[in-house]
């Protein structure tokens, strides 16, 4: 049986904060994965990055790059799991570091006819500068750490870094589609296949996580709450250009009005990956 996790990292042009993304990787208790770049076109900085991490990581690094057409986050990801070899995808934003035991609890959580969607800490702008120009390590900070930033606002909340078993609680809401977000999941790749996937057809920010759940739900997989188990921290960066927003907003009404689970340009509608290192 294939126990291979793969983790996608979705990044673009946020090459300190992918570095600090590959580092707490690197750091995990459960070392059975694989991470796998997806980059929607960023510059060479990126691919440098990768470079110089592919040595250090103690498991197999892939960068799967797509030309810059814009942000097509969700054929990004899906060019990076036609890349990926494990039986289970785990989605990760480049932009959130992930503590030491991220992957061994989304392998307790994987389960059969379920994904699962975790949470995630905001850190402030001035925490996020300091984190990367000192090369400051916050995966291993400890709860009073947190504690501490947390009284000087400089992170959002503190609930997510707590560890609950939740038990059965977590099924509670399985066909919930509002509120997940891909920053942050995990999902068998046969259910992956069997919805074809991101819809490629998003483009712009917003919603393309939202409607990969809804059919997701449709299709009969329901949804397992990672909270207080999976939660990971969020480097913070200024709001990124919306104008795409209605029109992707409108799409996802459409997906919602009709029946259909399958992605209208999905993983089916991919030529070979664009290029990968």
């Amino acid at each position: 049986m294939n126990d291979l996790i793969s983790v996608i990292v979705a990044t673009y042009n946020r090459e300190d904060a992918l570095g600090a993304v590959l580092r707490a990787l690197s750091r995990q208790t459960d070392r059975g994965f694989e991470v796998v770049v997806a980059d929607d076109g960023s510059r060479p900085d990126t691919a440098a990055v990768v470079a110089g991490w592919t040595s250090r990581m103690p498991m197999a690094l892939k960068h799967v790059w797509q030309e810059d057409c814009g942000f097509r986050a969700a054929e990004s990801r899906n060019r990076a799991i036609r890349a990926s070899a494990g039986a289970y995808c785990v989605f990760l934003d480049g932009d959130c570091i992930a503590r030491p035991d991220f992957i061994a609890a989304h392998r307790a959580l994987a389960e059969p006819g379920y994904f699962v969607s975790g949470n995630r800490v905001l850190l402030s702008a001035v925490l996020t500068e300091r984190i990367l120009s000192a090369g400051l390590e916050p995966e291993s900070w400890s709860l009073a750490q947190f504690l501490a930033h947390r009284r000087r606002r400089e992170v959002n909340r503190i609930l997510p870094l707590l560890r609950l078993p939740l038990g059965p609680l977590r099924k509670l809401g399985g066909a919930r589609w509002q509120g997940a977000r891909s920053c942050n999941a995990g999902c068998f790749r046969d259910d992956l296949s069997r919805v074809d996937g991101f819809d490629a057809a998003y483009s712009g920010w917003g919603r393309e996580d939202s409607d990969l759940f809804v059919r997701l739900i449709r299709s009969g997989v329901r949804r397992k709450n990672g909270r207080f188990a999976t939660g990971v921290l969020h480097l913070w960066h200024p709001e990124g250009e919306r104008s795409q927003l209605p029109h992707n907003q409108a799409k996802l009404e459409r997906t919602l009005s009709s029946g259909r689970w399958r992605a209208v340009r999905g993983l089916s509608t991919l030529d070979v990956v664009s290029t990968e290192s």
